[in-house]
């Protein structure tokens, strides 16, 4: 039997892995466009590559997905976090969780990852073809034409693990074969916002902001971080996941607010804010910090509030404390425009789930042809979710079923 596998990436190669597992005698040959693999995996997690994440509960698992939560709930069944943290460490990549439940080699470097896979495709005999472009696929009777340069090869099966597109046209091969294909649109990205001057607070982070977007219902929590162009941190690109469309309608513009002490009820600010006012009156407002706010955060609201630089607790007022609970649990940001996360570009978009049995990951349409990975209309939020879903679509494309 021979299988392409048309893609380089963490899906590519973790499908060609399974197919040689399940089908020894299979000639699997990986085609990769670029003149590099694995090149995310690389520069996963700042070069330490997070693998996956420690939850285990497949509900709670598949809610991280705003794209494909109910079609991964079901292939979780076959392989989920728990698979795969045991198939790396019984494959010599030992991991460590960190307290956010993301999971890293415990060698903190993505070349263990890398050094893995290509140690077993060498043992498997997986050939591995870079700077080649699969330039359009079709049906015949004995399986699927590839069209790969000037020749046409013939194949068995196909599995396509080609990433996520940044434009539809990156996707119309798919489409022409008879695939719904689903407007790409970027997906966790940052909040720029040029005319805030709490960007002048870059590198502060606040561990347990609540921030949602004005309007639609959108809203997220976890840290945040102030940057040199405008706001990140999980809490950010978790609310652009889940909100990629919609903000893309917006042109990425839109009001940010911020609960900076991760507290919705209001009059329980209000009690701790008049619990300082009565045990220490006379301190100034400037010295003493509520929620364990950085200075500068604090120094910043108290600018914010138009408070005198002397003004001491039990000069608030009523209107001062109402001013003050406004600023620390209302807090309103312009958003205009956007920042990809680092180098991990992630889209939601692709080829419809609707075409893709989530038993096999093969195609509804063209019989022998499967997918795995970004390609689809699948996409997670920060934290090895991604890479999970890769693991699973691969796992489940490489059987061939």
């Amino acid at each position: 039997m021979k299988v392409a596998v048309i893609g380089g990436g963490a899906a590519g190669f973790f499908a060609a892995i399974r197919v040689k597992e399940v089908h020894p005698d299979a000639d699997v040959t990986i085609f990769e466009k670029s003149k590099k693999i694995l090149a995310k995996v690389k520069i996963s997690g700042g070069g330490r590559c997070n693998v996956t994440n420690s939850e285990t509960n497949i509900k709670t698992l598949s809610q991280a997905y705003p794209r494909g939560e109910k079609f991964l709930r079901k292939a979780f069944g076959k392989f989920n976090t728990a698979h795969a943290i045991e198939w790396f460490e019984s494959r010599g990549v030992p991991l460590v969780a960190q307290a956010d439940n993301c999971i890293f080699p415990v060698s903190q470097d993505s070349q263990s990852v890398i050094d893995c896979f290509l140690s077993i495709a060498s043992k498997q005999e997986i050939k591995i073809k870079m700077s080649t472009t699969i330039r359009a696929i079709s049906e015949s009777e004995n399986g699927l034409s590839l069209t790969i340069g000037e020749s046409i090869q013939l194949f068995d099966k196909v599995i396509v693990a080609t990433g996520g597109s940044p434009k539809r046209s990156g996707l119309e091969w798919l489409g022409k074969l008879g695939h719904e294909i689903v407007d790409p649109v970027p997906s966790l990205f940052t909040f720029n916002m040029p005319n805030e001057s709490i960007t002048s607070l870059m590198g502060i982070v606040v561990e347990n902001a609540l921030v949602n977007v004005q309007g639609p219902k959108l809203k997220s929590s976890g840290p945040l971080l102030i940057t040199h162009w405008g706001m990140s941190g999980p809490a950010i690109l978790i609310l652009s996941a889940f909100g990629a469309r919609i903000l893309s309608e917006r042109a990425y513009s839109c009001v940010a607010q911020v609960n900076w002490v991760g507290e919705l009820n209001t009059e329980l600010v209000k009690a701790e804010i008049e619990k300082i006012i009565d045990d220490n009156p006379n301190k100034l407002v400037s010295n003493y910090r509520p929620y364990g706010l950085q200075d500068r955060l604090w120094q910043y609201f108290i600018e914010k509030c138009e408070f005198p630089k002397e003004h001491r607790w039990s000069s608030l007022g009523k209107k001062g404390v109402n001013k003050l609970i406004n600023c620390l649990t209302n807090d309103t940001y312009n958003v205009s425009g956007k920042t990809t996360f680092k180098e991990e570009f992630v889209t939601c978009g692709g080829v419809s789930l609707n075409d893709i049995d989530v038993k096999t990951m093969q195609s509804k349409v063209v019989p022998n042809l499967y997918f795995s990975g970004e390609v689809m209309d699948i996409d997670g939020i920060t934290g090895g979710y991604n890479f999970q879903a890769a693991w699973t679509t691969g796992y489940i494309a490489g059987e061939l079923g």
